[in-house]
Formats: C-alpha cells, sequence, structure tokens
C-alpha cells in the first residue's frame, strides 16, 4: 500500500463511525465495561493525547513509535506513541498531541497534516483519558529525541503493522484486575507493544483492512 493510498483511505475512514475497541478487548482477560467502570470511578481523569504519524520511509509507509527509558512510573520501558497530557498553554488536546510529538521526537515535518483522531482510551493506572491524533507527512526528517523521555524511536514499516501474525497472546499482571490474565499483543520492530497503545494500533489497523 502505497502513502497516498493510506491517505486517502484513512482521510474517508476516520470520517465515519469508529470501529472502536471491543474486538480487541474481546481477546483480552478484561472487558469494555471493565474499563467503563473504572472511568466512571474517576472523578477528573487526566485530559492526554498522542500522535500516531504516518510517513514514507524508504519508499514505503512507516509509523513512528517510541520506547519509553525505564524508571518507576507505571508506564516506565513501554512502547507508545509520542504524546502526554495537555497543558493550560494547549488551546485543545489536537495542540498537546502536536506539542507533545515535536518535544518528545524533535521532527518537525513541514507538512504534517491531521487527518482526525481514533477513539479515546482510559488507562487506569495512570487515571489518563487519552485521545489519538492520527497524521500524515511525507517524510519524517530530522529527529532528536528528548532522552528524559524516549530511550528509543521505532520506525514500523506499516506493512509489520498489517501482518496477519502481528497479534499475539502472552501472559501479563493486570493491575485492574488484580491478576494474570492473557493479553494481546503487538509483535513489532522487535518490541511488544500492549496496553492502551496496542488498543490504538489495533483499531488503525481495522480501518486500513488489517
Amino acid at each position: 500500500m502505497t502513502l497516498e493510498a493510506v491517505h486517502e483511505r484513512l482521510a474517508q475512514a476516520l470520517l465515519g463511525p469508529l470501529p472502536g475497541h471491543a474486538a480487541f478487548l474481546a481477546r483480552s482477560g478484561y472487558s469494555r465495561a471493565d474499563l467503563q467502570a473504572a472511568l466512571r470511578a474517576d472523578a477528573a481523569p487526566r485530559a492526554s493525547a498522542v500522535l500516531a504519524l504516518l510517513y514514507a520511509h524508504e519508499g514505503s509507509p512507516h509509523l513512528l513509535l517510541m520506547r519509553r527509558p525505564e524508571y518507576e512510573g507505571v508506564h516506565g520501558g513501554q512502547v507508545s506513541f509520542p504524546g502526554g497530557r495537555r497543558e493550560v498553554e494547549d488551546v485543545d488536546l489536537r495542540a498537546t498531541a502536536l506539542r507533545e510529538f515535536r518535544e518528545e521526537t524533535g521532527a518537525t515535518p513541514s507538512d504534517l497534516q491531521v487527518l482526525g483522531c481514533l477513539s479515546q482510551v482510559y488507562i487506569p493506572p495512570s487515571r489518563s483519558l487519552v485521545t489519538p491524533f492520527v497524521a500524515m507527512a511525507r517524510a519524517l526528517g530530522p529527529t532528536r529525541p528528548d532522552p528524559r523521555e524516549v530511550q528509543a524511536l521505532l520506525e514500523v514499516p506499516l506493512a509489520e503493522l498489517l501482518r496477519p501474525d502481528v497479534l499475539r497472546v502472552r501472559l501479563q499482571y493486570i493491575r485492574l484486575l488484580g491478576r494474570e490474565a492473557e493479553v494481546p499483543y503487538f509483535d513489532l520492530a522487535g518490541q511488544v507493544v500492549w496496553g492502551a497503545t496496542a488498543m490504538m494500533l489495533a483499531e488503525l489497523r481495522e480501518l486500513l483492512g488489517g
């Protein structure tokens, strides 16, 4: 699939009803009801946003992910999209996604175009309600990742996300459940991508026909 074809498909798909996360959650040890109950119990979830950027690299569409440094927080060492919490200077969550993307990756594609957003994801351990935005650019350009936030940038070929065998299952401790459960994850660029980012990837993959 060319970058132009990806752009056309996503621009149309993001205008209509989104598939959401039901199909992905059905493969896991917890349900949509679990997440909805946790969100209802949270009086003030932290508004956050991430940016899923698709761009051309070595002649094919790629998707940018990042691995966070190891630290004591709930997301230490995990693979995610660039993003973070909304700050007072952000006029909206789109501005949050773009600011966090620039701060964390150092990339400033001149032709970056935001196409729309995926379904929101609530993350109970960090009490974050995350809006994932989808963007396109002809090229990523130079990067300068913030070492405090980023251990490595991962340029993932889109074809890898669309592989039929990319989604796997493993046992994982789920804090929301207080026990281990079989959790679906993506095997991308040699990395285990699970949790909220995997939910976002699953919806993006579904929109692309994967």
